[in-house]
């Protein structure tokens, strides 16, 4: 059995669940921050049998698309003393990280 840590985008989020349920995929859905640009992702934990985890990534990879925003970097407060103006800059957001763990014991209590 593995557990399949998934790290998506919010605005993948919803989109994600379900197609995983159309495919017979459980998950748990819980809140998470990403470091970069401190904005609303979303962590799914899912379950699944060592025979399932190629097809459940090809759902994320399929459903979880890379774009590029653009962005503007908050400045330190040495920079705003120094009178810094941020420029826009182009970042690529989206996609996933999944990390597959192994699962040594389940148990539904």
């Amino acid at each position: 059995m593995k557990l399949l840590l998934t790290i998506v985008q919010d605005a993948d989020a919803n989109g994600l669940q379900r197609a995983l349920i159309e495919n017979g995929f459980q998950s748990t859905k819980l809140a998470s921050t990403g470091g970069f640009l401190r904005e609303g992702n979303t962590t799914l934990l899912i379950g699944l049998e060592d025979h399932d985890v190629e097809r459940a990534k090809e759902i994320i990879h399929a459903t979880c698309r890379e774009r590029v925003k653009a962005v503007t970097p908050s400045p330190s407060i040495t920079d705003m003393q120094e009178g810094y103006l941020a420029m826009p800059m182009e970042v690529t957001v989206g996609g996933a990280v999944v990390f597959v763990l192994g699962v040594e014991e389940y148990a539904k209590l």
